[in-house]
């Protein structure tokens, strides 16, 4: 585990350990006993050098566990019959309860068609996927995709948070890049100093215009008959520094074109002899695609990534979304 991290856990015990105090001033129950008597244990495993190891094994406990509840002192190679059981249960219901949070399918707005593939790594993802559909007919389809920094549990919450902040946001009626900096102040207040989270996300108007803002994230593809061409990143990503500005950019999508955002569990992704897929791979691939629906131009990319990788196990979470404008305005 790295050093700030450990030195975060070690701050949020300490914290925990007043709150439980001045709860137990007021009343002191079996609960708020045991509880104190377990941060005592995890600060003083701290002390000796041994936090974050495996009381059974001694090897490290996974790093996304101790940062969710930093308690734990199984792997989880040792968890107990009902341990496992129970963890189970709360990874199933986390995945179904993020699963209820991605957009409809193949959502269209206007003269815009939509589709996207999501599959997370484990049980749970820390990739951000939304699409929100106009309330009215001026009004942009927002899109967003987004990749939160490690993996498991850990990322699965902060992604649920930035799902949570842009709804929020966006409800208000706030403009593209105001939100995106009072989203990285959120983050950036409420949650470690070690998790940030990189995005892509912009709004599409009826008129063609996109709007596009890149904190941090893969670049952006416009995918269209002519090939395509590649939208750089630009800003810093959300949540590492409180005060930093973001800005966008404006293009015009031409009817047929499609704007094309993904993670870089995509693009990083190895084969069995172990070469990358890449962006370059991706480009060109797409470049025969210009023609395409969003949804075929999606399943293309897809099938392509699936033949390339032949089967080898995925490492991180992948998020492939296109927003192509519908060619009928021609």
């Amino acid at each position: 585990m790295a050093e700030v991290e450990y030195a975060l856990l070690r701050s949020q015990l300490w914290e925990r350990r007043q709150r439980l105090e001045s709860a137990a001033v007021i009343q002191r129950t079996d609960q708020v006993t045991r509880l104190l008597q377990e941060v005592d244990a995890a600060l003083e495993r701290m002390d000796q050098g041994t936090y974050g190891l495996c009381a059974e094994c001694r090897d490290p406990i996974e790093a996304d566990r101790l940062l969710a509840d930093p308690l734990v002192t199984f792997c989880l190679d040792h968890l107990s019959s009902a341990e496992r059981r129970a963890l189970e249960q709360d990874l199933d219901l986390a995945s179904r309860l993020q699963g209820s949070l991605l957009p409809a399918r193949n959502l269209r707005a206007g003269p815009w068609e939509t589709s996207y593939f999501y599959e997370p790594a484990g049980a749970v993802s820390g990739d951000y996927c939304d699409l929100i559909a106009p309330a009215g007919a001026t009004d942009g389809l927002f899109f967003a995709v987004g990749d939160v920094s490690g993996k498991g549990v850990a990322a699965a919450m902060l992604m649920s948070q930035l799902h949570a902040v842009f709804r929020s946001l966006l409800w208000m009626q706030m403009p593209l890049v105001q939100a995106v900096e009072h989203a990285n102040r959120l983050l950036c207040e409420t949650t470690p100093a070690t998790h940030y989270a990189t995005l892509a996300c912009g709004r599409a108007w009826p008129s063609g215009e996109v709007e596009l803002c890149n904190a941090g994230h893969c670049p952006a593809l416009v995918v269209g008959c002519e090939g395509t061409r590649t939208l750089e990143a630009g800003g810093l990503p959300l949540g590492l520094f409180c005060n930093s500005e973001h800005s966008s950019s404006r293009l015009i999508l031409r009817p047929g074109e499609s704007l094309v955002l993904y993670s870089d569990g995509l693009t990083d992704a190895h084969n069995a002899e172990a070469e990358e897929y890449g962006s370059d791979r991706l480009c060109d691939m797409l470049a025969k695609c210009g023609s395409l629906t969003a949804r075929e131009l999606v399943r293309a990319a897809m099938e392509d990534w699936q033949d390339f990788t032949g089967g080898v196990s995925k490492t991180d979470d992948i998020s492939l979304m296109a927003i192509r404008r519908s060619p009928a305005e021609q």
